[in-house]
């Protein structure tokens, strides 16, 4: 059965928006009639770079694509300058764009590709986020990756803050889709557009990010602006500060805090807090199972991508893979509190570039912060420190100088601090 004609049947009887969007509420048959009819003459098996967002004509698109059997690339326009690089590494055949049709030529080919193109499955092509070093192309099984949607979930009505070419944003909305729940696309997802569109919605799930969250308890806007109708916000894609999490969980009371953990290389992991004011986590589901070597994580997901279209294979001792988080245990429950590339050594003496930054961030004043470990030749290495406060005007560099000295042991005290603004990607995370 093709997924339209599954999706259709589910939403047969039901008289209600699927999508509350800028433009206006769409019902699933109108996601349904938004389609250039020239999408259903792209052959099975090509490769097609989608640029859109959570609207009923990229909705339209790709189901379709699904169901012709392509390999779909989502992206979003807030890309827009690694396009030519997202086009090369995954083998673009055609493009989509507001609504319009383009074709690419290439004589490349890839393996990956070529084995997904012969069981006649359609396929996925998610980016990692590129912070260090250039963006690495997942190729998924898009048939493997919908089988989970077909258990039934609970529906709430969810706003999408994770955008079109995340995981996390696909997940939204293949959760929605399946369950015939309700997808708020706010205008921009600015704080108070976030905010306003959950007020004026009744959302009742917030997914968002730490860099976010951090911004939002800065704004003024808790618990003030935070509307009665949200029961859970999660968080994700990068480290929570725990001092943060405490803050917030405080301020809101009725809200429940729920980490979430996942890579785009390993599917969709569930997860458990451990407490709503806790960092420790429990991860598991269908096909799941964990490790810890080291005190780093190791993952094994039945439902992994195929591989990287433009890197080696990172599987290893049949499908276990090396995350690269350094970890904390609690019996069953494990806590992250850095990445092995984190680690920082100065003269023999190991440590997390996150204590210096979770110490920093205790400081008031301080919005951001950025460790950087530098080579020393001397130490090998020592640590120089990027903040950006909260308000610049009212910053005391010798009050905070002696802040950390207090905190910190001598090798981990930055031999460099600079003032400057610390970079936010379009998904809400620090580059």
């Amino acid at each position: 059965m093709s997924i339209v004609t599954e999706l259709t049947n589910k939403w047969r009887d039901i008289d209600r928006p699927f999508l509350i969007h800028p433009n206006g509420n769409l019902s699933f048959n109108d996601v349904l009639g938004n389609l250039n009819k020239q999408i259903l003459q792209i052959p099975s098996g090509s490769v097609v770079a989608v640029i859109g967002d959570f609207d009923a004509e990229t909705i339209s698109v790709l189901l379709t694509l699904i169901d012709l059997n392509t390999i779909i690339v989502p992206l979003t326009k807030d890309t827009k300058e690694q396009h030519e690089y997202f086009f090369e590494a995954a083998h673009v055949d055609f493009i989509i764009e507001n609504g319009v049709l383009s074709e690419r030529s290439h004589d490349s080919s890839n393996k990956l590709l070529q084995k997904i193109r012969e069981i006649n499955h359609p396929g996925l092509v998610l980016f990692t986020t590129g912070t260090t070093g250039d963006p690495k192309a997942i190729l998924h099984d898009f048939s493997s990756f919908l089988v989970r949607y077909r258990t039934p979930r609970v529906k709430l009505k969810t706003i999408s803050f994770l955008l079109f070419d995340h995981i996390g944003g696909i997940n939204t909305l293949f959760h929605n889709l399946f369950n015939c729940g309700e997808i708020i696309s706010p205008k921009d997802r600015s704080l108070e557009q976030i905010l306003d569109s959950c007020e004026k919605y009744n959302v009742e799930v917030l997914p968002t990010t730490p860099t976010f969250l951090r911004l939002l308890l800065l704004s003024g806007f808790i618990p003030r602006k935070i509307p009665k109708a949200l029961k859970i916000i999660t968080y994700g894609t990068e480290r929570m500060e725990a001092q943060t999490l405490k803050s917030l969980c405080e301020l809101l009371p009725n809200i429940d805090f729920r980490q979430t953990y996942g890579m785009s290389e390993l599917g969709i992991l569930r997860v458990k807090s451990k407490k709503r004011d806790s960092l420790f986590m429990k991860i598991g589901g269908e096909g799941i199972k964990i490790r810890v070597k080291k005190n780093v994580l190791e993952i094994f997901s039945k439902n992994r991508m195929l591989g990287y279209l433009n890197s080696k294979d990172p599987f290893y001792d049949n499908g276990w893979y090396n995350t690269g988080d350094v970890v904390e245990s609690e019996g069953e429950y494990i806590k992250i509190v850095g990445r092995t590339n984190e680690i920082i050594n100065v003269g023999g003496l190991k440590f997390m570039s996150s204590k210096i930054e979770h110490t920093a961030l205790d400081y008031d004043n301080i919005k951001f912060v950025k460790v950087m470990p530098k080579s020393n030749p001397i130490s090998g290495q020592h640590v120089e420190l990027i903040i950006q406060p909260n308000d610049l005007s009212a910053f005391d560099m010798k009050d905070f100088k002696s802040f950390l000295s207090k905190k910190l042991q001598p090798h981990m005290f930055p031999k460099r601090i600079l003032i400057d603004d610390v970079k936010i990607m379009h998904r809400f995370k620090k580059r």
